[in-house]
Parts: C-alpha cells; structure tokens; sequence
C-alpha cells in the first residue's frame, strides 16, 4: 500500500512520540525527510539524527529533546502544503510562527531552508511545516 503523503507521516510519527515520551523515533529515509531532519537539528528541537540502512530505503532515527520537566521542545507540527492542495509564499509574504519562536520550514529552489532564512536569501517557496 503505497502513502499519499510521507512528511505528514513523519511529522505524525514526531508528534505521537512526543506525546508518548520516546527518546528517540524511527522514520523511513527520504532526501526531504533527512533534509527536515537536519533543519530541525540545527534549530534544537531534536538532538539528533542518524541514517540507517535496511536494504529497502533506509530508516531516519530521531533523538528527541526534552526540557528539565520531562516536556518536549516541540510543542507543536503543522504540514501546511499538502499534496492535494500546495501553499506557496512569496519572498515578502513568508510567515511568521509565534512571533519567531517558531519555524517555517519552505521548500525553495535553493532547497530546503527555514522562514528566517528565505526572508534573508529573498527567495520565497512552498510552505512544507511549521515547527514550535
């Protein structure tokens, strides 16, 4: 059974492990999904990533992070374009997640790049998530 979309997948399986307070969570691999996973780590939501190979597509491993009284450091994930109806944004109408608390992660042709760094680059793109 194939899936209709795969980031929202991941974004899900996030979300659900969060909530659960799993250390860590695995994914199945994708270019997008791995360059997701970088963003969030540069951004400290996550600790950490790893790639692992299982003979079909690889699996993304998520370490997760938590604050002192056990509460995740993502409070929240939205998949804003979706396969059946896209978002996109131009260079100065990127938006804003709480006030910058938040990221805006936006698909561009420079690849895949957080709100902060668009408005920077002044380049707009697809909206893919939003993460606080």
């Amino acid at each position: 059974m194939s899936m209709t979309d795969p980031i929202a997948d991941m974004l899900t399986r996030i979300r659900n492990a969060c909530h659960a307070r799993h250390k860590k969570v695995d994914v199945p691999a994708s270019k997008v999904k791995r360059e997701l996973a970088r963003i969030m780590a540069e951004e400290r939501f996550i600790d950490n990533f790893a790639f692992f190979e299982d003979g079909k597509q690889g699996q993304l491993r998520l370490y997760l992070r938590y604050d002192e009284r056990s509460q995740s450091l993502i409070r929240g994930l939205q998949r804003i374009s979706k396969p059946g109806l896209r978002q996109y944004t131009a260079k100065d109408k990127i938006p804003r997640v709480l006030r910058g608390l938040g990221i805006a992660i936006i698909s561009t042709s420079r690849g895949l790049m957080t709100d902060r760094e668009a408005r920077r680059a002044g380049i707009g793109g697809e909206i893919i998530c939003k993460v606080w």
